[in-house]
């Protein structure tokens, strides 16, 4: 087990040194964390929506930590809405998952107006060591590889649309090869009465970092960052009458009535819903294209699609 602890601790931060940067978004989960204190001289960014979310203290508590030069932006919800239309219109997208992508946009946005070019992300720390739930019951030795020859991350289209580029160690393809390699019962494992995901992970950092962040539960970008109360502020805008008739008037499966907001914004901004490539299937939500062997629709977030 030590054996194993030290060669995580040692390829992260190998992978850490090949893909060094300026700038860090900080959210103080245990992915971002791990890289601040590998990161020593990076300045860090956290965002909030205005009297939400707790990673503005958790990423206090880290960037004291491990003395990081600190930056953080409480935004407006006015604001938030009013990046809706860009985020939708870089990513192309109307996927539910947008408040977790404002939060990304505006992180990437304070960091590009302090004159930052480069930024580290923890994209990937999530999929490689199980820190999602819904993980904890998957073959993760046949599920993490399938998974890693297709995901990707909005951070990439984000960054680059406003001229940053990201940096993502866990990303690295050494890393993700060594990952993989890692058993599946120690990244899914029982400690302190509870069953972790990204277990090995928090072992090897847990002398380094202070408990409360080695043993953080998961948390999505948008609850960290509060963003995901414009669901509820965007939802009240539309009523039980239009939500009904405009389910019949267009040819989508909405989840919610935030779905047909971020749908509407699409159709002004993008148009026309992309039909399918000769080597692509058909989303059974929306209709769009999408690789043969996906199971998320990029562009409406359907998931699973047949």
């Amino acid at each position: 087990m030590l054996e194993i602890l030290s060669a995580l601790r040692n390829k992260l931060s190998e992978a850490v040194h090949r893909n060094q940067s300026e700038g860090l978004l900080l959210s103080g989960g245990l992915d971002s964390s791990i890289l601040a204190l590998l990161s020593p001289g990076s300045k860090s960014f956290t965002v909030a929506l205005e009297s939400y979310g707790s990673d503005m203290r958790y990423a206090k508590q880290v960037s004291r930590f491990v003395n990081l030069r600190h930056y953080q932006e409480i935004f407006s919800v006015q604001k938030a809405l009013d990046t809706i239309p860009e985020v939708i219109k870089i990513l192309r997208s109307f996927d539910p998952a947008i408040p977790n992508d404002i939060s990304i946009y505006i992180a990437l946005n304070s960091a590009k107006e302090k004159g930052i070019k480069t930024v580290m992300t923890g994209d990937g720390g999530d999929e490689l060591f199980a820190g999602y739930s819904y993980m904890h019951q998957l073959d993760l030795d046949s599920y993490i590889p399938r998974l890693t020859r297709s995901w990707t991350f909005s951070s990439n289209k984000l960054a680059s649309a406003l001229g940053i580029e990201v940096k993502q160690p866990y990303l690295d393809k050494e890393f993700v090869q060594f990952a993989i390699g890692i058993p599946q019962d120690l990244k899914v494992k029982s400690d302190i009465g509870k069953t972790w995901g990204k277990w090995i992970l928090r072992k090897a950092f847990e002398s380094e970092l202070p408990s409360e962040i080695i043993w953080r539960e998961k948390t999505a970008i948008e609850y960290g960052s509060g963003s995901t109360a414009l669901r509820e502020i965007i939802a009240s805008t539309i009523s039980d009458t239009e939500f009904t008739e405009k389910k019949k008037l267009y040819p989508i499966k909405f989840r919610s009535k935030e779905h047909l907001y971020y749908y509407e914004v699409y159709q002004k901004v993008i148009g026309e819903i992309p039909p399918p490539k000769k080597d692509e299937k058909q989303c059974s939500e929306c209709g769009a294209g999408a690789p043969q062997n996906s199971q998320h629709c990029r562009v409406c977030g359907g998931f699973p699609i047949k």
